[in-house]
Formats: structure tokens, sequence, C-alpha cells
């Protein structure tokens, strides 16, 4: 990929995120993902992770991520792609207050699919 269509990967997966959207996760998550939000414990199970987002998404009305900076390593030897990113997220509660956060997210991509989704936030405020 291109810095242009990793921006553009970046964005359509905080997309299908702010959406909610877990049939976009199902079909980009590695059978063997390694997922963490916040101080959450890491999972390391495709399914697992599956009903984690389910189960944050259910928790909360809507969340909209800002994407301040994407920074990227080219390919390494075992063709995996690294992307951290950073930026705001506004969350709006089930009450309809709101609430926002900054957060990073540090991937790693592989034959086209997430192996490593760790999300850096703090989820206190939530």
């Amino acid at each position: 990929m291109n810095e242009q269509q990793i921006k553009e990967w970046v964005h359509s997966l905080y997309k299908a995120v702010d959406s909610k959207d877990v049939h976009y996760l199902e079909a980009h998550l590695s059978e063997q993902i390694r997922f963490r939000i916040g101080n959450h414990p890491a999972i390391n199970n495709k399914t697992l992770a599956l009903d984690a987002n389910r189960q944050f998404f259910s928790s909360i009305g809507s969340m909209t991520h800002s994407i301040e900076d994407i920074m990227y390593q080219d390919l390494d030897k075992l063709g995996k792609l690294k992307i951290s990113c950073h930026g705001t997220v506004d969350y709006v509660r089930l009450d309809a207050s709101e609430h926002s956060a900054v957060f990073s997210c540090s991937l790693v991509i592989q034959n086209n699919q997430i192996s490593d989704y760790l999300v850096f936030v703090d989820l206190s405020g939530l």
C-alpha cells in the first residue's frame, strides 16, 4: 500500500467503527487477532474480539473519531505493515450526554487482515 491507500484504509476502518459496523470488522480481523481497548486485557481470538466490540458498541449511543495523524512503517520481511494513528474520539453516552477523549491506535496488517489492534484510550469517563 502506498501512503494514500494507507490513509484511506485507516479512515475506512474508523468510519466502520463509528458506524458500529461489526460486519466490517469481521471481514478485516485476522483469526489470530490480538485486540485490546483501554486498560482491558488483550483478547487473542477473533470471535471474542468481535463480541467485545459488540458489547462496547451497545454501551454507548455513538462515537466519532477525528484522526489527527497517521504514521506507518513499510512492510517488514514477514509482510507486516505497521500503522499508528491518533486523534480525538467524541462519544455520546446512552443518556445523550457527551464525553471526549484522546486516543492512539497501533495496527499490524498482514495478508490484508488486522492481526494486531491495540487502542489506547481512557474509557473511565464513559
